[in-house]
């Protein structure tokens, strides 16, 4: 891995126009440009099976556009939303909530996953320095680049109480989009997006209500 750390004119435009910008930003590989439509995709680390096949089949159906997928390459909906993408053809921009080195990349088990964004194109990004460990405070710090960097949030599966809600809470204060896939009355996982929508938050049934609301 070849880490390369962004001037300030290198810097994504939307971020760049975030209230708490990054002081510093470093890569590996080819960040999208600013012409592309970035979505970030959030859920739960311990996701059911419908958690899951929403995700894949909803970022299925965004093959063909211009389009990137960000997410956090946590375990989870992280996890399938990366490689979702991937299969779908999508790029892919994942946002580690430690630095970028191998040898601190977090979690340690999605290394392999993290070269293979990286060899069909996409970038891993972090405000963090190279080496720095994934730690409690670098979550929630991680979680407002996700939130900057993109046009809108989907939010897959989460508990009232959790960091996925941290990165659509952030997103509504950046005046991004939220959207969230609607979860049965009975899991504590479809608690979180079913508020959000309650709130607010685009239902999201199928791509096409992403496509649609992303302006295509």
């Amino acid at each position: 891995m070849k880490i390369e750390k962004l001037t300030q004119a290198e810097f994504p435009t939307q971020l760049a126009e975030t209230p708490e910008p990054p002081k510093e930003l470093w890569r590996v590989g080819e960040l999208p440009g600013n012409d592309t439509t970035l979505l970030t995709i959030v859920g739960a680390r311990k996701h059911s099976a419908y958690g899951r096949e929403a995700c894949e089949t909803l970022i299925a159906g965004l093959s063909g556009y211009d389009i990137t997928i960000v997410s956090g390459l946590a375990l989870g909906i992280d996890t399938i939303a990366h490689r979702a993408a991937m299969k779908a053809g999508l790029r892919t921009l994942a946002v580690p909530g430690s630095g970028l080195d191998p040898k601190v990349l977090y979690p340690h088990s999605n290394v392999a996953l993290a070269n293979e964004i990286i060899a069909t194109g996409g970038a891993l990004l972090s405000e963090f320095p190279p080496t720095t460990p994934a730690a409690p405070w670098t979550f929630p710090k991680r979680n407002r680049i996700m939130a900057g960097l993109a046009k809108a949030t989907l939010v897959i599966e989460a508990e009232q109480r959790s960091g996925t809600l941290i990165t659509s809470r952030l997103a509504t204060d950046y005046n991004r989009d939220v959207y969230a896939v609607p979860g049965e009355i009975f899991s504590p996982l479809s608690a979180g997006p079913n508020m959000l929508i309650a709130l607010g938050a685009t239902p999201i049934h199928e791509s096409a209500d992403i496509i649609r609301a992303l302006g295509f």
